[in-house]
């Protein structure tokens, strides 16, 4: 279970290929503000006798990681998910790496939020920019609100220390993948603690990316996780790392449309424990979506429900020719990683 592919359970309905391919539907979604260097959002949507589901790794990555995100959209359409133990769950607003000045018309697009995740360390960016990134939206939120960080790996050990050193007189909640290795993050919970500096350490990459998501707990280099359906390969999956790893978990979403954070809602409704706002709040940043009813932030938090995918809005937001094209392919060669799984 901890390989990088996750296979298709054998007892699960199958579908065909030539099913999955005859119904995709491919969406490019433009994004509001750019986002992990992503400007537009490409998306592949699948409808199944479970509802929709939807395959959007980013394009970069390779078939044996992409391949968790087709399991996890086969789950949603053919299997659908677990029962829920909430109707309801919070979210977090999302900051990009915007200047400061950006922060409070970013904060008003989610309605009701009492979180934010702020994203730093972004590349041509200073700690400076970061410092004020985190001001503005503790100014914005007030001294009750929570604010954590995501610099997606990009610290080393004595920049993380040092970063979070000057963004903890700020109230950070935690820090989100401040270093890329596992090692590195036990270190930099060790130099903390040190240094005197309370701000818990949170694995993302460390946890979906990796061969094996449970290195992080029995290396104690991390308070809690964050975990994402898709780059786990789907949500009953993720339950099982999040049980595995024995550490509170924050649900997180993968910049999806409503039909994919529809799959984080259930994961978080899911969960025995829900102590955090999870991020499941990003389809604020997108300029449209599949469905007229889109999964955003009402009073701090998302419903639970499935989403269906309009034939209109997959008209509007529908991709050229030559990338409904390239992602055809790209399940083709995932879809043969998991039969080899």
């Amino acid at each position: 279970m901890n390989g990088l592919v996750t296979p298709l359970p054998a007892d699960d309905p199958q579908p065909d290929l030539d099913d999955v391919l005859a119904g995709l539907r491919v969406v490019a979604i433009p994004m509001r503000v750019r986002f992990r260097g992503v400007t537009v959002r490409e998306a592949a949507l699948v409808e199944g006798p479970a509802g929709w589901g939807e395959f959007s790794p980013f394009l970069e990555y390779e078939p044996p990681e992409a391949s968790r995100w087709l399991a996890a959209a086969l789950e949603s359409a053919w299997r659908g998910w677990p029962e829920a133990r909430r109707d309801a769950v919070p979210v977090n607003a999302t900051v990009p790496a915007v200047p400061a000045e950006q922060v409070p018309a970013v904060l008003a697009r989610f309605d009701g939020c009492r979180t934010a995740k702020v994203k730093v360390a972004e590349r041509g960016q200073t700690l400076a920019d970061d410092v004020r990134r985190v001001a503005a939206v503790r100014d914005v939120m007030g001294p009750d609100a929570r604010v954590r960080v995501d610099a997606n790996g990009a610290w080393d050990v004595d920049q993380a220390r040092d970063a979070l050193a000057a963004l903890a007189a700020y109230g950070i909640e935690y820090a989100e993948q401040p270093c890329a290795s596992v090692a590195e993050l036990k270190e930099l919970r060790l130099a903390l603690a040190r240094a005197g500096i309370e701000v818990p350490v949170a694995a993302d990459e460390s946890i979906r990316k990796a061969e094996d998501p449970l290195l992080v707990a029995r290396e104690e280099a991390a308070d809690l996780v964050v975990v994402k359906v898709a780059p786990l390969g789907g949500v009953r999956r993720a339950l099982e790392v999040v049980r595995e790893c024995g550490l509170p978990a924050v649900v997180s979403s993968a910049l999806d449309t409503s039909v994919g954070m529809a799959a984080g809602v259930a994961l978080a409704a899911a969960l025995p424990e829900l102590p955090f706002a999870c991020g499941l709040g990003t389809v604020a940043l997108l300029e449209g979506d599949v469905t007229a009813e889109p999964l955003t932030p009402h009073g701090g938090e998302l419903p639970v429900r499935r989403i269906a995918a309009h034939p209109d809005l997959l008209e509007r937001w529908a991709a050229p020719e030559d990338r409904r094209a390239w992602w055809r392919e790209r399940v083709r060669s995932c879809w043969a990683e998991l039969q080899r799984a």
